[in-house]
């Protein structure tokens, strides 16, 4: 059974740390990209800002992929830049140190814009004559985000953040699989990963199947905590 096996728990906690990382970077972002972009008043700028933000999203992760270990490559633009300034050129894919970072990283670039579009519709719903109330009593920017512009979008944020707390051990199988070779396994081998050489390739899919099991009843499990947790605090759910 995987659960005496230690590399099956090593592989976990990899998960476990990078799918946290890049919640903790890629949820909050988004909501201040969005709100953010809503203060923009020329169109034209806007409409440039988001394309550019969206375009990422759309780039096959083959794409991606090359472009990270390129940039990161010991003659690639990176490490250049950093010789150029003077310093020590970094091994960035072969250090098991880097990986979990330059994932995250990736991570944020390439869905920041996607992931403002939910918060950005959100916005346009916030009737207009609230901000028109708060500006008579008063309110200046600042307050008028706090007390209308928030807490017309928290129930997009609260589920959102339901959703994503859920998948935080969804980190993504091709990237991850592209990007991570023997020399960082011990940072960067995910569960999905794991069953894929384990159980696919070894051909023990009752192995495979058991942790596929075991990873969808503890995505439930987050799901549920997260949205008690928020129907106490915020007083609002999915359900």
């Amino acid at each position: 059974m995987f659960i005496g096996d230690a590399t099956f728990w090593q592989v976990f906690l990899n998960t476990l740390s990078i799918g946290i990382w890049t919640l903790i970077f890629t949820f909050p972002l988004p909501i201040i990209f969005a709100l953010l972009l809503n203060e923009v008043k020329n169109r034209i700028f806007k409409k440039f800002i988001q394309t550019a933000s969206y375009l990422p999203y759309f780039l096959s992760i083959v794409i991606i992929a090359g472009m990270i270990l390129d940039f990161t490559s010991s003659n690639g633009f990176i490490n250049n830049a950093i010789h150029f300034f003077g310093g020590t050129r970094i091994l960035f894919m072969q250090d098991p140190k880097w990986f979990q970072p330059i994932y995250v990283i990736s991570q944020v670039w390439q869905t920041l814009g996607w992931g403002s579009i939910l918060y950005l519709a959100a916005l346009t719903n916030i009737d207009d004559t609230l901000y028109e109330a708060a500006k008579m009593d008063g309110a200046n920017r600042w307050q008028q985000m706090l007390h209308v512009t928030f807490p017309g979008i928290l129930p997009t944020i609260i589920t959102m953040l339901v959703l994503n707390v859920g998948s935080v051990l969804g980190v993504g199988f091709e990237k991850v699989l592209l990007l991570q070779n023997p020399l960082v396994y011990s940072t960067g081998d995910v569960v999905s990963t794991y069953l894929y050489r384990v159980g696919i390739l070894s051909s023990n899919f009752s192995y495979a199947t058991a942790i596929s099991i075991f990873e969808a009843i503890i995505g439930l499990v987050l799901v549920l905590g997260s949205n008690r947790i928020s129907a106490k605090i915020t007083k609002t759910s999915l359900w």
